[in-house]
């Protein structure tokens, strides 16, 4: 008896296919068909990319170092816009609101390097 299965010869009974392991197994471990239709892109769009990508961390820098700095200087109370607005000046010189835009430029600087080390080119 090679059939490990009970009544497996019993009338009626019609044994059902297996699946071969080789396919099973591997249809797991294949990529995507997205990642075989990949259309390989010119150098420009590589340069491009890379471009943009720069551009992007380094506005990110430099924003998030402004947001920083100038909050606690004294240019961020006394200037032009706050004339027009009195009544926002006591909120923009307040303490917290100060240290939640110094925040937003911590959390900038933060996004910014964090593109620039997670980036990677398609291949």
């Amino acid at each position: 008896m090679s059939d490990p299965t009970p009544f497996s010869n019993a009338p009626g009974n019609v044994p059902k296919p297996t699946p071969p392991r080789a396919e099973s197994s591997t249809a797991l471990l294949s990529p995507p068909l997205e990642a075989e239709t990949r259309q390989t892109h010119s150098p420009l769009q590589v340069w491009m990319h890379r471009i943009s990508v720069f551009l992007f961390v380094l506005i990110s820098a430099v924003a998030g170092v402004l947001l920083i700095i100038l909050p606690w200087t004294p240019e961020w109370t006394d200037n032009y816009l706050l004339l027009s607005f009195p009544a926002l000046r006591p909120v923009v010189s307040n303490g917290f609101f100060r240290g939640i835009c110094s925040g937003l430029g911590l959390l900038d600087i933060w996004i910014g390097f964090w593109e620039a080390l997670h980036y990677h080119e398609q291949q």
